[in-house]
């Protein structure tokens, strides 16, 4: 029977693993325990980096750990085209996305489950399991008799396609680029192979497959392990936690370091030859230990945790642990093994009586008068005596230490959530007259929600056109409660709107009032153009609005209707709305309008009637009449749907081809006369007031635009207003 002791602190004390020495009584243990190769486990970054080079070492991961994986195949790039535009607007444009198919190996060994994914650093898939971007996935975990993945054989054949027995890897299809540059991301995993953390023995255990036994030693979250024998395997453990291997004749144990086994009196020592020597090593011993190992708090980021001793550091030992464990778990072993390097430096040989051959190195022994502990590291068996090299042990384990794991950098994992879908006929928002009909769509889901794509009907659903996808998330809200008529011309201190946002994460900001006269906060409320210059939050996700502007940019007639409670509320805000132009045959007409994010099951359709308040001209306003001896005067002031901007002493501009209005007169609910003129005025003479028995009489008034007239513009006239 013999023990081998592995032990920390690396070269600082000699050797490859820092003097992981023993005694070993024959050869066998050597074979077993070490083979014929080593190789080094892995380095933090070879786990953090992901790669796709030949030859690239699988780890086998234990606990749970967050590693980049290993891609092992990938089909070509696939190209979706969508055309878009056209018309008077322009040519049409032609738009191109990007999809990516591939599988990137996890473990050399089984694995239960993989729970969040990143992807250049962003969160992918969230803790609920909820993506983040358009893809499918699947997940082989490992087993001895998994099937080839149905993408990989479709790609390359039923023959071809190999089924990575034994190897966990996942596989996605069809992921989306856009949000990656149109490239493949670097993907991290956090990948669940053991539901609990597991020993430094078990690990060995399993690296050993059957040669190495026992559950003992310091308990890891997680721990990858690279190495292609179970010496390398077993280093890469040691160079931070003591392992103590017992050879019992059949297989190599792992068990808890042993209490004193003997104490050997003064008298028994210096059989055949000197009674006892100690050897101090004084130089290239660390003053600082530091292990970077892997933080569970910090999303499994890369910690740092230093020990030290008083003064500055003169030599640094580094350890670079692929495991993941609390930070306090870290600095305690940090604290353990810069312990463990001064502890050990004491070394001594004695020689004792025939009767001590059973022990064995591993062993604790104390001798004579010295009231420290000893551990065997070797034994040598002369004629009758044995000679016994030992090493200073460690008094206790070192007790637990406070330590911080740094401030989370942690990417945000937020809801998609369902597509909610407003359509827009917007009125004119800049001094460039639109020349084709036109909606704005907005779209937002949840906090997570980036966008959908986007689909067209104009035949009532029965066939529908891919039109590309939305803008970025909208601020879309729900009148919560009914809001009044009001007038256009003065500013609204009176109404006070409540509205219900779609997430909590959602903002209105508030301006100062003579913000508004710039146009700040323009919103939809329904069909009519809003202003706000107060935004107070309520609650989570209400908020209530007031001094407001109504009806802004000619939609006074929107606001004199007021609003029942249940209406969307948008904010127009720079690239949160996506122009979608329409045929001229549809102006006036319905049109449906189809979204689906990676957060809805179906598409989500609404339906919206291109009304076109941006082609027509604004209603005349101020209509007022007059008598001109027997004959009544008409006129008006003519609007424009550009010029918004109030200028003094200018006359606004026309913004259409030409100026010209259609005016009807009516009596009695019957119009009686029908008129086209080219100036803001038109005169009723006597003889049609007559024939139209006009006591009191209606005027209605368009401007005849480019592309379709203002909506009416209406006032009634008595005989007595007319002849006071």
């Amino acid at each position: 029977m013999a023990t081998l002791v592995l032990t920390g602190v690396g070269k600082a004390l000699g050797g490859p693993i820092g003097g992981a020495v023993g005694a070993l009584i024959g050869g066998g243990i050597d074979r077993r325990l070490f083979g014929e190769r080593q190789t080094r486990g892995p380095r933090l970054a070879d786990l953090k980096v992901q790669t796709s080079a030949y030859g690239t070492t699988i780890p086998r991961l234990y606990g749970t750990l967050r590693v980049a994986g290993t891609v092992i195949w990938a089909a070509d790039l696939i190209e979706t085209r969508t055309t878009s535009g056209g018309g008077k607007s322009g040519p049409r444009t032609q738009s191109f996305a990007y999809a990516a198919s591939f599988a990137v190996a996890l473990s050399a060994r089984p694995i239960v489950r993989v729970g969040r994914i990143w992807a250049d650093g962003r969160l992918l898939r969230g803790a609920a399991g909820d993506w983040k971007a358009e893809t499918g996935f699947r997940l082989h975990l490992g087993d001895a008799d998994q099937p080839a993945d149905p993408l990989i054989a479709a790609v390359e054949g039923m023959a071809a396609a190999p089924a990575h027995r034994g190897i966990a890897y996942a596989v996605f299809e069809r992921l989306q680029l856009a949000d990656f540059g149109n490239r493949i991301p670097s993907l991290s995993f956090e990948v669940v192979a053991d539901e609990a953390a597991v020993t430094v023995g078990a690990i060995a255990a399993d690296l050993g497959g059957g040669a190495v036994a026992g559950r003992a030693g310091p308990a890891l979250a997680g721990y990858a392990s690279a190495a292609d024998s179970l010496r390398a395997g077993l280093e890469g453990l040691a160079a931070a936690c003591p392992i103590e291997l017992t050879d019992d004749g059949g297989t190599l144990r792992i068990d808890p370091p042993a209490g004193v086994r003997r104490t050997i009196a003064a008298a028994e020592l210096g059989v055949g030859g000197a009674a006892q020597a100690i050897d101090r090593t004084a130089a290239a011993l660390p003053d600082e230990v530091s292990i970077a190992y892997y933080e569970p708090a910090r999303d499994h980021q890369a910690g740092l945790q230093r020990a030290r001793r008083a003064g500055p550091p003169q030599r640094t030992v580094a350890i670079e642990l692929a495991a993941a464990l609390p930070a306090e778990a870290a600095r305690g072993l940090a604290e353990a093994a810069l312990a463990r390097a001064w502890t050990e430096r004491e070394r001594a040989t004695v020689r004792v009586g025939w009767r001590h051959m059973d022990l064995k190195p591993g062993d604790r022994i104390r001798i004579g008068d010295d009231p420290g502990v000893w551990r065997i590291a070797r034994t040598t068996l002369e004629g009758m005596a044995v000679e016994l090299a030992l090493v200073r042990a460690a008094a206790a384990p070192i007790p637990a230490v406070m330590a911080g794991a740094g401030r989370q950098a942690a990417a945000a994992d937020h809801s998609i959530g369902a597509t909610r879908l407003v359509p827009i006929d917007l009125p004119p928002t800049d001094e460039t007259p639109a020349t084709e009909p036109a909606i704005w769509v907005a779209a937002a889901g949840g906090p997570g929600w980036r966008r959908a794509a986007l689909s067209l009907s104009i035949d009532g659903g029965a066939g529908w056109e891919a039109i590309g996808e939305t803008a970025g998330a909208a601020v879309i809200g729900t009148l919560v409660s009914a809001v009044p008529p009001a007038g256009s011309a003065l500013v609204d201190r009176r109404t006070v709107l409540t509205v219900d946002l779609a997430h909590a994460e959602m903002t209105l900001a508030t301006v100062p009032e003579r913000a508004l006269h710039a146009g700040a906060n323009p919103t939809m409320l329904g069909g009519e153009l809003i202003q706000f210059a107060t935004a107070e939050q309520t609650g989570p996700r209400r908020w209530r609005l007031s001094t407001l502007l109504r009806g802004r940019r000619g939609t006074e007639a929107a606001a004199a209707a007021g609003h029942a409670a249940g209406i969307a509320l948008v904010a127009i805000e720079p690239g949160a709305l996506r122009r979608v132009a329409l045929p001229p045959a549809m102006l006036g007409r319905p049109v449906l309008v189809g979204a689906r994010g990676i957060g809805d099951s179906d598409m989500v359709v609404a339906e919206a009637v291109a009304a076109g308040r941006a082609l027509r001209p604004p209603p005349p306003v101020a209509i007022r009449a007059w008598r001109m001896g027997d004959a009544i005067a008409i006129g008006w002031r003519r609007r424009s749907r550009i010029g918004w901007g109030w200028t003094d002493g200018a006359e606004t501009p026309l913004g259409e081809e030409r100026e010209a209005y259609r005016l009807t007169v009516s009596t009695g609910g019957i119009v009686r006369r029908s008129a086209e003129t080219a100036t803001p005025g038109w005169t009723y003479p006597a003889a049609w007031q007559a024939a139209d028995g006009a006591g009191a009489f209606t005027v209605t008034i368009e401007q005849l635009g480019t592309h379709a007239p203002s909506l009416p513009a209406t006032r009634t006239f008595t005989h007595e207003e007319l002849f006071a």
